[in-house]
């Protein structure tokens, strides 16, 4: 349907491992052998350096005049170029004529590379254009791809294609995925909608406040507890819920207090609460005070946080609220925390999770590090 398309402009809404690269490639080549200039262009480099081996491979049989590693440009001795390009700094891309341009990954590109920069490159040749992309949120790509679906609009076609949409992916690989992964990023990753509330990382907070505000320990009741430390002006949280149930229990949150202080108001809760185990962020003065824990026979584990590591701990706390397998306390600096904390989708495909600058996510971390206890399972641990 794409390669067929007779529009001047393409507007290519697709899940993750659909093979948009694989058609934005196709259009290149052929346009370019037909003698065309014609760009790949990116939001970074790293991103289309692969497409830039693919390219010179599949070139290797073609009559090429000269490739420069340089400006990664290859010319064709029938006359065609093809170019890869970073939008990064867009206003260096100003001055030239094209023929043809695929902006892949075209939602994470700034909104004026395509009307500022792009577009009037293509006026005197009345050069077309590929936009692929997964969606992310509404911004400038989706008005391109509502363009699309315009019939008033001749020159522009808009596409849908998911991740289920690629036969070389089973069902059950997707079903797999979908298991462990968020709604919203599900549906926006490999459904490819356009979700408006592109920022929200927590669904159902209110629905969830459902937890006694004062609950009693229960014979017999597994507790698991998550501590996030914090520093100068940041906050240490301590959370504890019920594994049978998914019910938070107990919350304290607190700062300004050095740090024998801290760790002994944990041990408090762990003599009311004598939880099974404790899951406490490492890193920084972390690993300090889980030995000192670990060392009066409190069963504290590390976790240490990366980029990735966060974003499952995260991404499983979401799915517990989506699937109602948690009751959160009603404390309002924890549902303020979650209603406000945000992800920002990277141009490589994954997700920067964190609170709004000025703000703070102690009591986030605190419970999906004690939600992450209750997924993992444990080893009863006893303590004095």
């Amino acid at each position: 349907m794409i390669l067929k398309s007779r529009a001047r402009f393409r507007v290519v809404a697709c899940g993750r491992r659909f093979g948009k690269t694989e058609t934005g490639k196709i259009l290149l080549l052929e346009r370019a052998l037909l003698g065309e200039t014609c760009w790949w262009l990116a939001p970074t480099y790293a991103m289309a350096s692969q497409v830039w081996r693919d390219i010179k491979t599949l070139l290797k049989p073609a009559p090429t005049l000269a490739i420069s590693e340089t400006e990664r440009r290859i010319d064709l001795r029938g006359g065609g170029v093809i170019a890869i390009r970073s939008t990064h700094q867009a206003d260096l891309l100003r001055g030239a004529g094209l023929d043809f341009a695929v902006l892949d990954e075209a939602a994470f590109m700034e909104p004026g590379v395509w009307p500022q920069v792009v577009r009037p490159m293509l006026a005197d040749r009345r050069g077309g254009a590929l936009f692929l992309s997964t969606p992310y949120g509404r911004n400038w790509f989706w008005e391109l791809f509502r363009l699309g679906l315009d019939p008033e609009e001749p020159e522009w076609q808009a596409f849908h294609f998911t991740t289920a949409d690629n036969p070389l992916i089973a069902t059950a690989e997707l079903d797999a995925v979908r298991r462990v992964t968020s709604e919203r990023v599900f549906r926006e990753e490999y459904l490819a909608h356009f979700i408006a509330d592109a920022g929200q990382v927590f669904r159902g907070i209110e629905a969830a406040a459902s937890a006694p505000a004062n609950p009693q320990p229960k014979p017999g009741a597994v507790y698991i507890g998550g501590v996030d430390w914090g520093r100068e002006n940041d906050y240490t949280c301590i959370v504890i819920i019920e594994a049978g149930s998914g019910q938070m229990v107990a919350l304290d949150r607190f700062n300004q207090v050095g740090w024998s202080l801290q760790r002994g108001r944990l041990r408090a809760l762990c003599q009311r609460w004598r939880p099974a185990v404790i899951w406490a962020e490492a890193n920084s003065i972390g690993a300090v005070n889980i030995e000192a824990l670990q060392g009066d026979g409190l069963p504290v584990r590390s976790f240490v946080t990366t980029g990735q590591s966060k974003a499952r701990l995260i991404e499983g706390l979401a799915l517990a609220l989506e699937r109602h397998e948690i009751a959160l306390l009603p404390d309002p600096v924890l549902l303020g925390e979650l209603a406000s904390y945000t992800l920002e989708r990277l141009p490589g495909g994954g997700y920067r999770y964190g609170a709004p600058p000025g703000t703070h996510d102690d009591t986030v971390i605190a419970a999906a590090l004690a939600w992450h206890g209750v997924r993992q399972g444990f080893t009863r641990m006893d303590f004095a």
